[in-house]
């Protein structure tokens, strides 16, 4: 698996999300709605969710091993550092 585009959004508005990242796997599967979230350790990402009956938030799409994650998280967060450093910010 190859993460062939990652394309990122920021948000407007002050709080801990400072980003929504779409990225594509392979040129022929898209993940929408990664969020970049400003934690108390740092940059993270939380994958796309859905509130559940319960009231809980279920991931709907995640890596399945901790590698997987560490990787994408890796890359999604250095897009988000060199978008924020080019001239026309972020998509």
């Amino acid at each position: 698996m190859e993460i062939t585009d990652i394309r990122v959004r920021r948000i407007a508005k002050e709080g801990k999300m400072k980003a929504v990242v779409s990225i594509t796997i392979d040129n022929e599967f898209v993940v929408h709605d990664i969020k970049v979230i400003e934690g108390e350790k740092g940059l993270f990402i939380a994958m796309p969710s859905k509130k559940a009956s319960d009231g809980e938030f279920r991931d709907i799409a995640h890596p399945i091993n901790s590698e997987t994650r560490e990787g994408m998280q890796r890359m999604i967060l250095e897009r988000y550092e060199n978008a924020l450093s080019e001239p026309d910010g972020l998509e």
